[in-house]
């Protein structure tokens, strides 16, 4: 990478980001596929794993591409958001997008763009917004590569979703809940409805244990469109589940095969679940779900597993995790995981939440395990103040300190875990204060210790 490539790949990000946001969404996937007709459908030349639902799609759609990479296919995963850098967004072969091909993917895009923005304008409609482009950035890097399997993660919903101008070969569905209830639907069966609108004529679909309600949802959308489907717990499960250092061994029954203590070195139950899930996904892509996947493919992929910003060891001496866990069903997962996997008296939780999350949900799911509140508000317009963190954590009863920025919160919660044995430090909240804690952990070096 040169700084040359650097510019140009930045350049593309802040045109980007001069569009509509990546919360501002219409049901509107045509548009998505007017630019993308005009590039000779980039995305029409390799399979696709389409994976949506409401916490574990990132984790679940890294544990997909993992496996498919090991049985010596290229691949390309795209998720969101990101927590450093947008290039991790898009990534090909296990790696994030080059500088380079981020920027002569745009050269390609770019012409196309302001066609269809005149198209949209014309019909008094918004231009293209940036997550619509980021979508089309991401199928015309695929192509170029060329990646012979895409693992696509849904931005929002699934039907009207830019990825779905995509045919996923497998639909997944990791576990739903309501999120976006504002965009998606107020219970979870209208947004399950939304959801399942990623299945395509004669795909395979893999789900995750659902509500009754998501799961007739699934189950009428498959059918409907012949579809064959798989639910954990009838078609395949999670058989064990035990920790182990620095993460867990597993049992699983797949679709084709039983896979007996496997060893993934991530931490959380949760991630148990993903990973089944993940198994029965790559197996109806690789074998129609009638061959099992090999012992040393199996292996390797789960060894070079890695999830970013979920329960990720950020420092030590008092220990530091970070979390994304943005919204309630995430918050629950973590405080499970927590009790699981960790050997400590008491949590210090540092807490910045966006205003378009349910901060109320996501404090009343912490507060059982936390002893602290560090009330703080990520770097973000979208971020809702700390006092308003601070003042849920105090109808529940909890001791509660505010802070001006995350650098703040930090630094009190690592100091108040320094002061005493059986100790640790939570980061949650928002997938922007992840990712700003991440990058606070590598400056100030707290996998050095505590230094007064």
């Amino acid at each position: 990478m040169t700084d040359k490539d650097r510019k140009r790949a930045d350049a593309v990000y802040s045109a980007l980001l001069a569009r509509q946001g990546e919360q501002w969404v219409q049901p509107r996937v045509e548009r998505t596929r007017r630019v993308l007709e005009f590039l000779d459908d980039p995305q029409r030349t390799f399979r696709v794993v389409h994976v949506t639902g409401t916490n574990g799609k990132t984790s679940t759609s890294r544990v997909i591409e993992s496996l498919v990479r090991a049985h010596g296919l290229r691949t390309g995963l795209f998720t969101s958001p990101h927590l450093e850098r947008f290039t991790e967004r898009i990534m090909v072969d296990g790696e994030n997008v080059a500088d380079v091909a981020v920027a002569d993917a745009w050269d390609e895009i770019e012409p196309f763009v302001e066609i269809v923005d005149a198209e949209l304008a014309a019909a008094d409609d918004a231009p293209l917004t940036f997550f619509e482009l980021l979508t089309v950035l991401a199928f015309v890097v695929f192509a170029d590569a060329p990646v012979d399997v895409a693992v696509i993660e849904v931005g929002m919903g699934g039907l009207w979703d830019s990825t779905n101008t995509a045919d996923g070969d497998v639909a997944v569905f990791s576990p739903i809940d309501i999120d976006h209830a504002d965009r998606l639907g107020n219970t979870i069966a209208e947004i399950a409805e939304v959801k399942a609108g990623i299945i395509k004529d004669g795909a395979a679909v893999v789900s995750a244990r659902q509500s009754p309600q998501a799961e007739a949802a699934i189950r009428a959308a498959a059918g409907a469109r012949g579809a064959l489907v798989s639910f954990e717990g009838t078609d395949f499960a999670l058989t064990q589940q035990r920790l182990a250092v620095g993460g867990q061994l597993l049992s699983v029954r797949g679709l084709a095969g039983t896979y007996d203590d496997e060893y993934l070195p991530i931490y959380g139950g949760h991630q148990a679940f993903n990973a089944a899930l993940a198994i029965a996904a790559v197996e109806s892509l690789v074998g129609g779900g009638t061959q099992p996947i090999a012992p040393d493919i199996l292996t390797e992929a789960f060894a070079q597993v890695t999830t970013p910003g979920r329960l990720q060891l950020a420092g030590i001496n008092p220990t530091v995790l970070v979390d994304a866990a943005h919204n309630p069903h995430g918050a629950r997962a973590l405080v499970a995981a927590l009790r699981e996997s960790f050997d400590f008296d008491e949590w210090g939780m540092v807490v910045g939440v966006l205003a378009d999350k349910d901060a109320s949900g996501i404090v009343d799911a912490l507060a059982p395990t936390a002893t602290h509140i560090f009330a703080t508000a990520p770097t973000s317009e979208r971020a809702s103040d700390a006092d308003s963190v601070a003042d849920l954590a105090e109808e529940r009863g909890l001791p509660v300190t505010v802070h001006s920025d995350l650098s703040a919160a930090a630094m009190a919660a690592r100091e108040w875990a320094a002061a005493a044995d059986r100790r640790a430090v939570i980061i949650a909240g928002s997938v922007i204060l992840a990712g700003e804690a991440i990058v606070l952990a590598d400056a100030e070096e707290w996998k050095s210790g505590w230094q007064e």
